[in-house]
Protein backbone atom coordinates (compact mmCIF):
# COMPACT_ATOMS: atom_id res chain seq x y z
CA UNK A 1 0.00 0.00 0.00
CA UNK A 2 1.19 2.65 -0.62
CA UNK A 3 1.64 6.50 1.48
CA UNK A 4 -0.37 8.39 -1.75
CA UNK A 5 -3.18 5.69 -0.76
CA UNK A 6 -3.98 6.20 2.65
CA UNK A 7 -2.43 10.16 3.04
CA UNK A 8 -5.17 12.71 3.84
CA UNK A 9 -5.60 15.03 0.77
CA UNK A 10 -6.80 17.86 2.48
CA UNK A 11 -3.98 19.57 3.67
CA UNK A 12 -4.25 23.01 5.18
CA UNK A 13 -1.14 25.19 4.17
CA UNK A 14 -0.21 29.00 4.86
CA UNK A 15 2.43 30.94 3.00
CA UNK A 16 5.50 31.71 4.31
CA UNK A 17 4.54 35.46 5.24
CA UNK A 18 1.24 34.52 7.35
CA UNK A 19 1.39 35.44 10.50
CA UNK A 20 1.16 32.61 13.23
CA UNK A 21 -2.28 34.01 14.39
CA UNK A 22 -3.54 33.08 10.98
CA UNK A 23 -2.42 29.87 10.98
CA UNK A 24 -3.59 29.34 14.29
CA UNK A 25 -6.23 30.03 13.32
CA UNK A 26 -6.70 27.82 10.53
CA UNK A 27 -5.65 25.22 13.16
CA UNK A 28 -8.41 25.81 15.06
CA UNK A 29 -10.79 26.40 12.54
CA UNK A 30 -10.12 22.89 10.59
CA UNK A 31 -9.05 20.91 14.17
CA UNK A 32 -5.79 20.00 12.73
CA UNK A 33 -2.31 20.46 15.09
CA UNK A 34 -0.44 21.69 11.91
CA UNK A 35 -0.36 23.70 8.69
CA UNK A 36 2.20 22.68 6.12
CA UNK A 37 4.30 26.15 5.19
CA UNK A 38 4.25 26.25 1.44
CA UNK A 39 5.58 28.07 -1.72
CA UNK A 40 3.81 28.52 -4.80
CA UNK A 41 6.00 27.41 -7.50
CA UNK A 42 6.29 29.20 -11.52
CA UNK A 43 3.24 26.63 -12.23
CA UNK A 44 1.32 27.51 -9.29
CA UNK A 45 2.10 24.10 -7.60
CA UNK A 46 2.27 24.55 -4.04
CA UNK A 47 5.68 23.16 -2.62
CA UNK A 48 6.07 22.36 0.95
CA UNK A 49 8.90 24.34 2.82
CA UNK A 50 8.35 24.10 6.41
CA UNK A 51 5.88 22.57 8.98
CA UNK A 52 4.38 24.57 11.74
CA UNK A 53 2.63 22.96 14.91
CA UNK A 54 0.44 23.71 17.57
CA UNK A 55 3.34 22.78 20.01
CA UNK A 56 6.15 25.28 17.87
CA UNK A 57 3.59 28.07 18.55
CA UNK A 58 3.42 27.86 22.30
CA UNK A 59 7.26 27.07 22.83
CA UNK A 60 8.64 29.63 20.51
CA UNK A 61 5.61 32.13 20.25
CA UNK A 62 3.37 32.20 23.46
CA UNK A 63 6.32 31.10 26.33
CA UNK A 64 8.56 33.89 24.88
CA UNK A 65 5.31 36.25 25.13
CA UNK A 66 6.07 37.06 21.05
CA UNK A 67 3.50 38.67 19.35
CA UNK A 68 1.34 36.34 16.98
CA UNK A 69 0.21 39.30 14.73
CA UNK A 70 3.62 39.68 13.89
CA UNK A 71 5.51 36.61 14.01
CA UNK A 72 5.09 35.43 10.48
CA UNK A 73 4.88 31.36 10.05
CA UNK A 74 8.28 31.28 8.14
CA UNK A 75 9.66 32.54 11.03
CA UNK A 76 9.38 30.22 13.68
CA UNK A 77 8.24 26.90 10.80
CA UNK A 78 10.55 23.95 11.32
CA UNK A 79 12.14 24.27 7.72
CA UNK A 80 14.27 21.10 7.91
CA UNK A 81 11.37 19.57 6.29
CA UNK A 82 11.60 15.81 6.25
CA UNK A 83 8.74 14.67 3.07
CA UNK A 84 7.60 11.77 1.55
CA UNK A 85 7.00 10.85 -2.19
CA UNK A 86 3.52 9.49 -2.55
CA UNK A 87 4.43 6.32 -4.15
CA UNK A 88 6.57 4.90 -1.06
CA UNK A 89 5.32 2.62 1.48
CA UNK A 90 4.13 2.31 4.94
CA UNK A 91 7.51 1.33 6.00
CA UNK A 92 9.16 3.54 4.67
CA UNK A 93 6.82 6.21 6.13
CA UNK A 94 7.64 4.89 9.34
CA UNK A 95 11.27 4.87 8.98
CA UNK A 96 11.69 8.25 7.98
CA UNK A 97 9.87 9.51 11.16
CA UNK A 98 11.87 7.16 13.31
CA UNK A 99 15.15 8.45 11.93
CA UNK A 100 14.15 12.43 11.95
CA UNK A 101 11.95 12.42 14.85
CA UNK A 102 8.65 14.13 13.20
CA UNK A 103 5.19 12.85 13.51
CA UNK A 104 3.97 14.56 9.98
CA UNK A 105 5.37 14.28 6.96
CA UNK A 106 4.20 16.15 3.61
CA UNK A 107 3.85 13.84 0.92
CA UNK A 108 4.77 15.36 -2.64
CA UNK A 109 4.93 13.77 -5.61
CA UNK A 110 7.57 13.21 -8.08
CA UNK A 111 7.86 17.30 -8.90
CA UNK A 112 7.93 17.68 -5.33
CA UNK A 113 4.45 19.26 -5.38
CA UNK A 114 1.86 18.74 -2.17
CA UNK A 115 -0.38 16.18 -2.64
CA UNK A 116 -1.16 15.72 0.64
CA UNK A 117 0.06 14.66 4.56
CA UNK A 118 0.48 11.65 6.80
CA UNK A 119 0.37 11.32 10.46
CA UNK A 120 1.95 9.08 13.03
CA UNK A 121 -2.06 8.83 13.42
CA UNK A 122 -2.74 7.98 10.62
CA UNK A 123 -0.20 4.82 10.55
CA UNK A 124 -1.22 4.06 13.77
CA UNK A 125 -4.86 3.56 13.56
CA UNK A 126 -3.56 1.85 9.73
CA UNK A 127 -1.64 -0.76 11.49
CA UNK A 128 -4.30 -1.62 14.67
CA UNK A 129 -6.68 -2.13 11.60
CA UNK A 130 -4.57 -4.27 10.32
CA UNK A 131 -3.04 -6.09 13.50
CA UNK A 132 -7.02 -6.61 14.32
CA UNK A 133 -7.42 -8.50 11.04
CA UNK A 134 -4.22 -10.67 11.83
CA UNK A 135 -5.92 -11.74 15.31
CA UNK A 136 -9.38 -12.34 13.78
CA UNK A 137 -7.09 -14.59 11.30
CA UNK A 138 -5.52 -16.66 14.71
CA UNK A 139 -8.74 -17.04 16.11
CA UNK A 140 -10.40 -18.39 12.61
CA UNK A 141 -7.47 -20.75 12.31
CA UNK A 142 -7.96 -21.77 15.89
CA UNK A 143 -11.43 -22.79 15.24
CA UNK A 144 -11.01 -24.30 12.26
CA UNK A 145 -8.25 -26.98 13.91
CA UNK A 146 -10.64 -27.63 16.46
CA UNK A 147 -13.32 -28.36 14.12
CA UNK A 148 -10.98 -30.63 12.31
CA UNK A 149 -10.20 -32.61 15.28
CA UNK A 150 -13.00 -33.24 16.86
Amino acid sequence: MTIGAICNRDVITVLRDATVLQAAKLMRQHHVGDVVVIELGSNEKPKPIGILTDRDIVIDLVATELDGKVITAGDIMVANLAVIQESSGVFEAIQIMTTKGVRRLPVVDEEDGLVGIITLDDLLLLLAKEFGGLTKLVTREQKNEATKRR
